[in-house]
């Protein structure tokens, strides 16, 4: 902890970097990820302070639109799209995902029933060919292109999507090479950006 408190006190120390923040923000994109302490949205898209509005959830899980009962996600979505306007919005998914290994394996989960029944809002149980398989990369792109559609049921994504002021993007980050690949419509598939 000691070296985040020390970079913490040295990080105001040029508050004129900072001062246009003050005036409200304008970010693009909403970017949809896990809260995987490995997954930086900033480091990965090189995003300053302003640019990226960010929504992370264990298993970068967009849980259904809610039908009485608000949800801190849904009003992240809804204040992103509605009020910020942005342009675009990212799920991003990514290789070694703990929620998504623990779906594909049916751990049981009964010692963490916040996780269990979190893990319960993630659409369709995701499948992967080779359950030993550490990155369990098809499971995660599977489940990215779920949150996708999920989204899409949002009421506010949807009059944006049909007046084409809004883009949804399906990404798939690798924890082990840096790497993101972004879902193809055309091809079906995850290719490098």
């Amino acid at each position: 902890m000691q070296p985040l408190i020390d970079h913490a006190r040295l990080f105001g120390k040029s508050p004129e970097e900072f001062a246009r923040l003050a005036d409200g923000q304008s970010p693009q994109v909403l970017f949809i990820t896990c809260s995987d302490s490995r997954v930086v949205p900033a480091l990965i898209t090189g995003a300053r302070p302003g640019e990226l509005f960010e929504l992370r959830t264990a298993g970068n899980i967009v849980p259904p639109y809610p039908s009485g009962r608000p949800s801190g996600e849904a009003a992240t979505i809804e204040y992103a799209v509605e009020v910020l306007g942005v342009q675009d919005v990212v799920v991003c998914g990514h290789s070694h995902c703990g929620a998504i290994g623990a779906l594909v394996r049916g751990d049981d989960l009964a010692a963490v029933p916040a996780v269990r029944d979190w893990l319960a809002h993630a659409a369709d149980r995701p499948e992967q060919r080779d359950p030993s398989d550490p990155t369990v990369s098809a499971a995660v792109q599977q489940h990215v292109l779920a949150q996708v559609l999920r989204l899409r049921t949002y009421p506010c994504v949807q009059r944006r999507l049909a007046d084409g002021r809004l883009r949804l993007r399906a990404w798939y980050y690798e924890v082990h090479t840096g790497g993101v690949r972004e879902h193809r419509t055309a091809s079906d598939t995850f290719e490098a950006l």
